[in-house]
């Protein structure tokens, strides 16, 4: 028969309470163990993200932009006339000289014009001509009445002394000598005033002459204009260079002014290059550039800068110095880079994807075990096209992501895979 034992039961019980204790501890210290682990580091493809390591030593600030060779003197032909395009003899490309015929043009009022005034000049000329003769005969005749009141006066002061010896040998009469003496006063005097006559005939012949030269003067330069516009219907050249464009077509319409076309030195090239206007600050006059054209590359000057932003670039003009690469022409596009200072002795490392200068970015530095990557936050300081200054955050030897690593911008630590 059994036999009650109430000291066993009583242990089973504790027992089991033990147990149950101990694993409701345990699932405690699980649950708290598990709620203190980190997430799992993403994992990265190595291969695919871009690692530098950052160093202290000198360093070049540069800025880069895209451009284009332009001329650095360029002529643009303007129509001196008005008129309509009749023929184009030249097109883009051509090699031109000063009298090289671009186009022509016609007006048919500047040819009815210039006419006009050959007509007016011939019509001056003769009139030059008839007043040659009547001032002539003018002249003439007062001469001739010169002539005859000198032979009037002649003969009244002859017989004026005649009386005055009759008169003093008591053989003529008083009254007859005084009116002898009248009359030769008269006559001198009419002799001076015809004198004086033909002087101021003179001079008043050289007036009315050099009146109608004027005349003649102001129409031939008339006809001269008048040529002149006529023969600027051809349009030519004007200097040596290559026919960079013609801006019009045959049977067009110009008025004065308008742009023909445009004639450039294919010699006397210089880069024009657009810089972020952000990097422009910096680009100062006198500063070395080199332009690259693909097939070579080029040392330069920087020349000019435009004052104005235009869609957020500068553009600034580079003055070639060295000798242009093989294939350097107008309108080739370039690669710019200008040297805005050297650094001596900074700390820097390639440029972040997202990395501005004076700014505070974070990012992905390698562990030791080169297996994970932990966020630094680290100031950047001044840069350039590739590198840039690190004034807080990293190391010289410190190996940092460069790439965009926006997506993992939740976790602070990666794996490199």
């Amino acid at each position: 028969m059994d036999i009650a034992r109430p000291d066993l039961a009583k242990k089973r019980a504790w027992r089991r309470i033990s147990w149950a204790a101990l694993a409701l501890v345990s699932i405690a210290v699980v649950s708290w163990a598990v709620s203190r682990l980190q997430p799992a580091a993403p994992a990265v493809d190595r291969a695919a993200v871009w690692v530098d390591t950052v160093k202290r030593g000198p360093m070049v600030r540069q800025v880069r932009g895209l451009g284009t060779l332009v001329p650095e003197d360029i002529l643009f032909i303007p129509a001196l006339s008005e008129g309509r395009v009749a023929q184009v003899v030249n097109r883009p490309g051509v090699t031109v000289t000063r009298d090289t015929v671009v186009l022509v043009l016609t007006n048919p009022e500047l040819e009815v014009q210039a006419q006009d005034a050959e007509w007016k000049v011939r019509e001056a000329e003769a009139r030059m001509r008839n007043l040659h003769v009547q001032l002539e005969s003018d002249r003439l005749d007062k001469e001739a009445r010169l002539a005859q009141v000198q032979s009037e006066y002649v003969q009244a002061k002859l017989k004026s002394e005649r009386d005055d010896k009759l008169l003093a040998e008591g053989l003529a009469v008083e009254l007859d000598v005084k009116l002898a003496r009248a009359t030769r006063d008269e006559l001198a005097k009419r002799f001076e005033l015809e004198q004086r006559r033909l002087e101021i005939g003179k001079d008043s012949v050289e007036a009315q002459l050099s009146a109608q030269q004027v005349l003649i003067e102001q129409q031939k330069a008339a006809l001269e204009l008048a040529r002149e516009k006529v023969r600027r219907l051809v349009v030519r050249a004007g200097a040596y260079g290559v026919l960079q464009a013609v801006n019009v077509e045959p049977g067009q319409q110009v008025s004065m002014g308008t742009s023909l076309a445009k004639v450039a030195q294919p010699e006397k090239l210089k880069a024009q290059i657009r810089i972020a206007e952000t990097q422009a600050k910096d680009v100062l006059l006198g500063q070395k550039a080199i332009i690259d054209t693909r097939n070579g590359t080029v040392d330069g000057v920087v020349s000019r800068i435009d004052p104005a932003v235009v869609e957020g670039t500068v553009t600034v003009d580079i003055r070639l110095v060295g000798a242009l690469p093989a294939g350097a022409r107008p309108d080739l596009s370039v690669d710019g880079t200008v040297e805005l200072e050297r650094l001596d002795d900074v700390v820097f490392v390639g440029r972040p994807a997202f990395g501005q200068p004076r700014t505070t970015v974070g990012l992905f530095r390698l562990e030791a075990d080169g297996q994970h990557a932990g966020r630094v936050p680290v100031q950047l300081g001044r840069s350039s096209v590739n590198t840039i200054e690190v004034e807080q955050g990293l190391q010289p030897g410190d190996t940092v992501i460069l790439s965009d690593m926006s997506q993992w911008d939740a976790y602070d630590r990666v794996r490199l895979r």
